[in-house]
């Protein structure tokens, strides 16, 4: 199973998936065919849910924790992992798998997938794949497609059951997963980090809280100054409070300005007036630290 994207880590082993699938698979487009079923009837049922690297995006992190009803930072500790590479651009996440010898997921039972509802979009793919062509020089988004992962101990393939790429998709509901995806994509390959920008340990642990340990990131936003140094809308204020998407949301308009330098979030006239001159690029993360007057927050 793989998921079929690249990250911001080097050296990169997706991003040589990446391009191997690029140069060796067929491309499906959504309304090509292919064959294929997994239900309990199929001899390799659940096979495919060991020793397996399943790449997590914070919003599988988000559906997952809420599905088991327990705060992000427990289910960070309890259930995945968060490997540290040399000159890593942003944190990685991945799920967990049992200690055992099978190396079987933790969410795995007698009957299948146990938070079925609220798998990772990888796990929703299978067995397709999505791959993209680099994105140009001048912003046009590379070209995006399909294809299919056919491995031998995969006994679905051998099904009758025939579905178009758009049927698939549509079946296993992942419009949410694609939108959130793609903005967190966005952030991983950020322009920051094609103009030689590095985070350092400080600001990776930023960008880590606030994507995926979204708990913690509450009480940053809620629990400091920041609501009284920046201009939120009062409404989504009250999303962020309720709802974790909009505080997701939220999460990602931070860290675009606060580690990026981008103006997703305004400071009140009188922080601005403060901080005049401090808030350019260069030193907006320290700037924008000092006016949440809590840098141990996060």
């Amino acid at each position: 199973m793989s998921d079929g994207t690249s990250t911001t880590t080097a050296p990169d082993p997706r991003a040589d998936l990446r391009d191997r699938i690029l140069a060796e698979h067929p491309r499906l487009g959504p309304d090509d065919p292919f064959n294929f079923a997994c239900h309990p009837g199929v001899s390799c049922f659940n096979c495919c849910c060991h020793d397996v690297n399943v790449f997590l995006t914070p919003y599988d992190v988000m559906r997952l924790k809420n599905r088991l009803g327990i705060k992000s930072g427990e289910f960070l500790d309890r259930y995945t992992l968060a490997p540290v590479q040399k000159d890593m651009k942003t944190p990685v996440v991945i799920l967990r798998m049992q200690d055992n010898e099978a190396k079987s997921c933790s969410f795995l039972g007698a009957d299948g997938c146990q938070v079925y509802a609220d798998r990772p979009w990888p796990c929703r793919m299978y067995p397709l794949g999505l791959a993209a062509q680099r994105d140009t020089p001048d912003g046009w988004r590379g070209e995006r497609f399909y294809f299919l992962l056919k491995e031998d101990t995969c006994k679905g393939h051998d099904e009758a059951r025939s579905w178009t790429v758009r049927e698939w998709l549509d079946d296993q509901e992942l419009d949410a997963y694609d939108e959130w995806g793609e903005a967190f994509k966005e952030l991983t390959l950020h322009s920051f980090f094609e103009h030689g920008g590095i985070l350092s340990p400080e600001r990776l642990n930023m960008f880590y809280t606030a994507c995926y340990d979204l708990d913690k990131f509450r009480q940053f936003v809620f629990d400091t100054t920041l609501l009284q140094r920046f201009e939120v809308d009062e409404d989504f204020v009250e999303d962020m409070w309720r709802d974790d998407e909009a505080l997701l949301r939220f999460a990602f308009l931070w860290v675009r300005f606060s580690l990026f330098g981008e103006p997703t979030v305004r400071p009140r006239p009188e922080v601005m007036e403060a901080y005049q001159g401090a808030l350019d690029k260069k030193e907006l993360y320290a700037a924008s630290a000092a006016a949440t007057g809590d840098r141990e927050a996060l």
